[in-house]
């Protein structure tokens, strides 16, 4: 799994981590039931401290996109593909609608207003 941190991006680095593992997975680099390397394998190759990698990991399993496994490590879950895709889409829905003036709230209220 090759990840790369664009410098130039404002975000904390741990969303950029995650970000980076989410992309690996919406585009088949990674797919369901593989193991991710260790944590601090991805921090020595992206160079930034280990906890910011697993605080990147912690989020991306809070989403439902990778399973931690004791004495297995970390691996991509079932149907995280598919969610990952969606989630990036979100993300993105979000963005817009915070640049239109649009709050979370008014974003869910539209969605809950779809048929």
């Amino acid at each position: 799994m090759l990840l790369k941190l664009n410098t130039a991006d404002h975000r904390p680095l741990h969303e950029q981590v995650a970000g980076a593992i989410r992309r690996a997975v919406a585009e088949g680099e990674c797919r369901p039931g593989d193991r991710l390397p260790p944590a601090r394998d991805i921090s020595q190759a992206l160079g930034v401290n280990a906890n910011t990698v697993l605080r990147g990991l912690r989020a991306l399993r809070d989403e439902g996109l990778l399973e931690f496994r004791r004495g297995r490590g970390v691996t991509v879950a079932e149907g995280a593909d598919l969610r990952s895709a969606l989630v990036e889409r979100v993300r993105e829905l979000v963005a817009d609608g915070a640049r239109l003036g649009y709050s979370k709230a008014d974003l869910m209220e539209m969605v809950e207003g779809v048929p």
